[in-house]
């Protein structure tokens, strides 16, 4: 029995101790990030990220975000002026005990011109995505595994896509009911859409489980 004892406080204390060398991990450097180019289509896939979108005030892209030696960012533009961003990690297991770093080192702010970008597409977990009034002249799509999407007057070409699991669908689309076919499948929650709809120039497709939705229309 007292063997079983010390086994246990041995393990207990072992975890201390890596939990402090995870916490004294090496600090997050705030960057910043702005393409050479024109870009037509933006596509960010991270994880664990908070991602907000604003207007950007001299018609570029610009991207705010901290990254470390061990969580960092691939970020490229390609020949067809697609920008993309995605998480990238060099973490051993030991980095992953402990608590998470601050939600400021989880943040990255994107800041898009108006009326210039086709594509929009946005994809996190476990973090909320918000963006304010902005349009795009194609789609919008937009990912949330483990948080919420909230948005002001989104003002899409063609599409509107939101895809939630665990959290909440919130904001409101430029145009009128009349303008959308839409499909939504709400689980887990409730919904002031319809399930189907079929007339519409545009499309608003809407996936959420365990969340509420509601959207409105101005």
């Amino acid at each position: 029995m007292k063997k079983i004892i010390s086994f246990v406080l041995c393990l207990v204390l072992g975890s201390f101790v890596l939990a402090g060398c995870s916490n004294s991990s090496e600090p997050f450097e705030e960057k910043s990030y702005t393409p050479d180019t024109q870009v037509h289509e933006i596509n960010l896939d991270v994880q664990d990220r908070e991602i907000e979108v604003s207007l950007s005030e001299d018609e570029q892209v610009h991207i705010q975000y901290s990254e470390n030696s061990k969580e960092y960012y691939d970020i490229s533009v390609s020949d067809e002026n697609v920008l993309t961003m995605t998480s990238a990690s060099d973490k051993d297991w030991t980095d992953y005990i402990g608590g998470k770093s601050s939600a400021e080192d989880r943040k990255i702010s994107l800041q898009i011109p108006d009326a210039l970008l086709g594509t929009l597409t946005l994809s996190t977990t476990n973090e909320d995505i918000t963006l304010s009034a902005l349009s795009v002249t194609g789609s919008i799509n937009i990912s949330s595994n483990g948080g919420n999407i909230a948005f002001e007057s989104l003002d899409v070409g063609r599409a509107l896509t939101l895809n939630v699991k665990n959290g909440d669908i919130s904001g409101a689309i430029v145009g009128s009911y009349d303008d959308f076919a839409i499909q939504s499948e709400i689980k887990k929650g409730e919904s002031n859409l319809p399930d189907k709809k079929d007339d519409g120039e545009k499309t608003l497709n809407v996936s959420c489980n365990n969340g509420d939705v509601n959207i409105e229309f101005v």
